[in-house]
């Protein structure tokens, strides 16, 4: 089962990301960009766990179909945080860059509207998208920070920090200020908690490895019976105790990698 357990995580690894069918789609309108993501992730998912099911029957019974589903789903489940991870990264850093990009044409005289559109010229794509608002909000006289507000449920990867801009922007209406200086304090305050973020990763692959190596060591232990001619697989394979065990122990692995990864994203929130 080691093997057929290998090749399901090798296709996971391989499988392309849901934030790159994003950005090759470009949908032309954004009140639908998220349904090709989701859509992609359910035939993702409604071919990858029937063919887990399927290897696992072959290798080891009803027990191991079970067993290869819930450590598919889990994997599956964890790459899809990861690179939900690296897209907020990424998107963060593009929009501090296009903010910095925004408060220096206005600070050279150009209206919003314009500097808008030169800061999102080139950008990431969800970056892109929140300049190409604000412009366009403000080039027809519009509400800026409610319209900023509302697009939050519209861009996950930087809702969090269209609630900051908002307010900044508010602010520089309420008081009159330009808006060079707020949108350029954003953009400082973006940049040091991507900073602050990556420096946090780091210091966590550390325990995100301690946490692989230990969920790896059940196989190892599995081969390590094959070898000395034990035959723990003709064990769990051969009657009704042993495929419950496979499943229990599988399925332990799982909510190990799941509480791992659980108390990882509290320290990085």
């Amino acid at each position: 089962m080691s093997t057929v357990l290998a090749l399901v995580a090798a296709a996971l690894v391989c499988w392309p990301a849901p934030s790159a069918a994003l950005r090759l789609a470009r949908p032309a309108t954004p009140a639908r960009r998220d349904l090709p993501g989701l859509s992609g992730l359910l035939r993702r998912r409604a071919v990858l766990l029937p063919a887990a099911a399927l290897l696992g029957l072959v290798a080891a019974g009803p027990g191991g179909a079970l067993a290869a589903v819930v450590l598919a789903a889990t994997l599956d489940r964890h790459r899809v945080a990861a690179s939900a991870e690296r897209e907020r990264t990424a998107a963060t850093s593009a929009l501090a860059e296009a903010l910095s990009s925004f408060a220096a044409e206005i600070r050279a005289g150009a209206p919003p509207a314009a500097a808008a559109a030169s800061a999102g010229a080139d950008a990431h794509p969800a970056a892109a998208r929140v300049m190409t608002l604000l412009g366009a909000t403000a080039h027809l006289g519009g509400d800026v920070p409610a319209a900023l507000r509302a697009a939050r449920s519209r861009e996950p990867a930087v809702g969090v920090h269209l609630d900051r801009l908002a307010g900044a922007w508010a602010l520089a209406d309420r008081h009159g200020i330009a808006l060079a200086g707020p949108a350029g304090a954003v953009a400082h305050d973006l940049r040091a908690r991507s900073r602050m973020a990556g420096g946090l990763r780091a210091r966590l692959a550390g325990p995100r490895a301690t946490a692989a190596v230990l969920a790896g060591l059940p196989v190892l232990g599995l081969l390590l019976g094959e070898g000395i001619g034990a035959r723990p697989w003709a064990v769990l394979t051969g009657g009704l105790l042993g495929q419950a065990l496979l499943v229990v122990g599988v399925g332990l692995v799982c909510a190990g990698l799941a509480w791992t990864e659980r108390i990882v994203a509290g320290v990085t929130r």
